[in-house]
């Protein structure tokens, strides 16, 4: 059995991306492949969704497909049929892909967060909290570790004008 391939490469999917981007009124998307995968991300009515695929799920389907050219090539010639489903009145887009969302890119934290144990940006509470906590049990006067005592308060210190920045 043949290898199957799309006709075209990258560019020429790049290209047809684009432009049913625009037929669905998408403005904002990405997009990216490697060996193995590829994903069109887009923010449609202020939600995410992800299109993704892979050599692996094509296996587990029986296709026959080997480039991941032809995997993206697949993404855009569905996104392409839902585009002609909506221009039909077939389906709203957002009717269509409603089970698709995708939660938005994890925003990364600031250091000083981390430092303190953080793992999201907390409130001005939280983080008076877990300084506090932290500085009992690392002060020197009780035994604790002077250097990490200066890590936490300086840690503490950034956190607190970066809400006070926020705020703002």
């Amino acid at each position: 059995m043949a290898r199957k391939k799309y006709s075209g490469g990258f560019e020429e999917y790049e290209s047809k991306l684009k432009r049913v981007m625009e037929r669905l009124g998408v403005k904002q998307y990405k997009y990216d492949w490697s060996r193995n995968e590829c994903f069109i991300e887009f923010n449609y009515k202020n939600q995410y969704y992800r299109f993704e695929h892979s050599l692996h799920k094509a296996a587990e389907h029986k296709q026959n497909i080997h480039y991941s050219s032809d995997l993206f090539a697949q993404l855009v010639k569905t996104l392409e049929d839902i585009a002609r489903m909506v221009e039909r009145g077939i389906y709203d887009l957002s009717t269509w892909i409603e089970g698709m969302k995708t939660l938005p890119p994890k925003k990364q934290i600031p250091q000083c967060f981390v430092a303190l144990g953080f793992d999201n940006i907390p409130s001005m509470d939280d983080l008076k909290n877990r300084f506090h906590m932290l500085a009992k049990e690392s002060h020197p006067d009780s035994g604790g570790n002077s250097e990490l005592f200066c890590l936490y308060k300086s840690a503490y210190e950034e956190a607190e004008m970066y809400l006070m920045e926020e705020r703002e």
